[in-house]
């Protein structure tokens, strides 16, 4: 990754806990590297394999994992699959020398929050942790509109809503913000705190392509929600 001076640092409060799982030790000594000169990140663990990487993020129980895409034995998407099913409300950033979309829609459907490019500038990764931690999504920049792009044509026959498969929880969490719950009343419904309950929406809204609540409003019309609601 190409380093770019001038990335803005916030004052935190609370340091943002990364774990790295990538078996170059280049990259790791880099990315340590970048992070020890930004005061809102720690990396408190870096693994060599898939393997490796889902058992430190059950031990560690970081804020963020970072998953390199291309890794021995267990595969990037198959261990952020394993992280996702044991810890729903762990984002992962997948990192990747693939620029390719399909990559992208691959880690994103496994659970990843978000996917870096590893020739990006470092501020961008820097950029994608925060965002991610913070409860949002990333996806690098030139691939936003070719990931977004696919998810639209994707239609069902039926009524023209997204053939997205979502899972049980992340459509409860949709369905529910669509009648106009708020999210008091849906953690306490379902039993989830605010940040898991927030990890279930973005992922939702990310895999139905959905920017914004009248995106959710008019997808919740086509599939017939509000009716229910």
């Amino acid at each position: 990754m190409r380093i770019r001076d001038g990335a803005q640092r916030p004052t935190p409060s609370k340091k943002v806990r990364v774990l790295l799982v990538d078996d170059h030790p280049v990259m790791r000594a880099g990315v340590s590297a970048l992070f020890g000169a930004e005061g809102d990140l720690d990396l408190v663990g870096q693994a060599e394999d898939g393997l490796q990487g889902v058992s430190m993020a059950r031990e560690l129980r970081p804020d963020v994992v970072i998953m390199d895409v291309a890794l021995p034995g267990l595969d990037g998407a198959e261990a952020t699959k394993r992280i996702k099913e044991a810890q729903p409300e762990l984002p992962v950033i997948a990192l990747s020398a693939h620029e390719e979309p399909d990559f992208a829609r691959r880690l994103l459907a496994a659970g990843a929050t978000g996917y870096a490019l590893k020739r990006s500038a470092c501020d961008e990764l820097v950029r994608a942790v925060r965002l991610v931690a913070a409860g949002g999504t990333y996806v690098d920049p030139s691939l936003t509109d070719a990931v977004g792009a696919r998810g639209e044509r994707r239609r069902s026959p039926a009524g023209g809503v997204p053939t997205v498969t979502l899972s049980d929880r992340e459509a409860e969490v949709i369905r529910l913000i669509a009648q106009g719950h708020t999210s008091k009343e849906m953690a306490l419904a379902l039993s989830l705190s605010p940040r898991t309950l927030e990890t279930y929406k973005a992922r939702a809204m990310s895999k139905l392509n959905l920017r914004s609540r009248a995106d959710l409003f008019r997808y919740a019309m086509r599939a017939g929600w509000l009716r229910d609601a």
